[in-house]
């Protein structure tokens, strides 16, 4: 075999869909770039294959149906070229995999772990298999990479503390440069945004439960525009109507152009169960859109009550009716600009540049 030191294999069990473009998808585009720019060929696993924006830049190679770790180790075994890194965007962290495939290459291991948990921990079992598996495992894996300080203290609990010495945190970042900001915010009967694919652990059923209970007239004036999709759409349609707030919800479907959407709005209301570092909260606070989220995952790393936003208890639907109530009336507010945090600290230049020094 011959030896490539600038070829990279990415593995992402991420699906590729044209009207979901997200953060990752500029984040990929991004980072194949800078990666051809410094000379390294780039191969890109996916589930699927796509032309939509960048992704016709990249050489894709997809699995089709097919488990994606062994349709690597099937296409890498047949490859007369090897990697000089193999990175993991999305895929399951201390498995056999990882032990398959450093039978067959010297390739620098790097994993990227995105995976929220569930806010009580994992059952017993389950984490006395995490444990088992870092210590059968992660010898294999050469970098473990979180998405927050969250994410990596996870990593550690899951698999084990002996692992500090070869983990790390590379923030999340986001495409700023096209996020419309918003210029005056009002600080009394604020407007509402909520960006989230619907599923129950987003928390929007609290949201629904918090409006219900507030006094008149706030309840009959406040306007919370939800966009997004997801298999809970019918709960919480049914939950909206039999709490009678039809005037105070608007579903409004998924939409692409959130990054002009956003400054449209006073505030985001993210009032999820569980986060890993969330994409949405950093465009919203690109938009100078401050946000109401809970204290779960890495919220609490980007959000500071008072500041650029108000961090409530996760499921404590009285505290969340409390500061609605407080940010309606103008009773609680934020009024810095809440974009420079993001210029400064989360840009998606940032993520991009901090991953290329891992294969550096």
């Amino acid at each position: 075999m011959v030896i490539s030191e600038k070829k990279i294999a990415i593995l992402c069990n991420y699906e590729l869909v044209p009207e979901r473009v997200g953060g990752m998808d500029y984040f990929f585009w991004q980072f194949d770039a800078k990666c051809k720019e410094n000379g390294f060929e780039v191969d890109w696993f996916f589930p699927n294959r796509s032309h939509h924006g960048d992704y016709s830049n990249l050489t894709i190679l997809e699995s089709n149906g097919q488990n994606l770790e062994n349709f690597f180790l099937e296409t890498y075994s047949s490859k007369q070229a090897v990697y000089s890194h193999i990175i993991t965007h999305f895929v399951e962290l201390c498995t056999p995999f990882f032990y398959k495939l450093k039978q067959l290459s010297s390739a620098k291991i790097i994993v990227i772990d995105h995976n929220p948990r569930p806010i009580a921990g994992y059952p017993l079992k389950k984490r006395l298999e995490k444990k088992v598996k870092g210590i059968l495992f992660s010898r294999y894996i050469d970098l473990f990479v979180g998405v927050s300080n969250y994410t990596v203290d996870e990593i550690l609990k899951d698999f084990g503390s002996h692992l500090k010495n070869k983990t790390i945190t590379i923030y999340n970042g986001v495409l700023i440069k096209d996020i419309k900001v918003r210029v005056n915010r009002n600080a009394v009967k604020p407007t509402f945004i909520v960006v989230s694919h619907l599923r129950e652990s987003k928390g929007i059923q609290d949201l629904i439960q918090a409006v219900s209970q507030l006094e008149e007239p706030i309840k009959s004036e406040i306007k919370i525009a939800v966009f997004g999709d997801g298999p809970y759409k019918d709960v919480l349609i049914q939950l909206i109507k039999d709490k009678g707030l039809t005037g105070n919800f608007q579903l409004m479907g998924s939409k692409s152009n959130l990054n002009e959407l956003l400054c449209q709005y006073d505030y985001m209301l993210q009032p999820t169960h569980m986060e890993c570092f969330s994409l949405s909260i950093l465009e919203s606070l690109a938009a100078n859109v401050p946000v109401i989220t809970t204290n779960v995952g890495g919220n609490e790393e980007v959000i500071t009550t008072g500041e650029n936003g108000f961090i409530t208890t996760v499921k404590e639907i009285n505290l969340l009716q409390d500061v609605l109530k407080k940010v309606y009336l103008g009773e609680s507010k934020i009024t810095k600009n809440t974009r420079t945090l993001i210029v400064d600290s989360f840009s998606l230049e940032k993520m991009v540049e901090n991953h290329l020094k891992i294969i550096y």
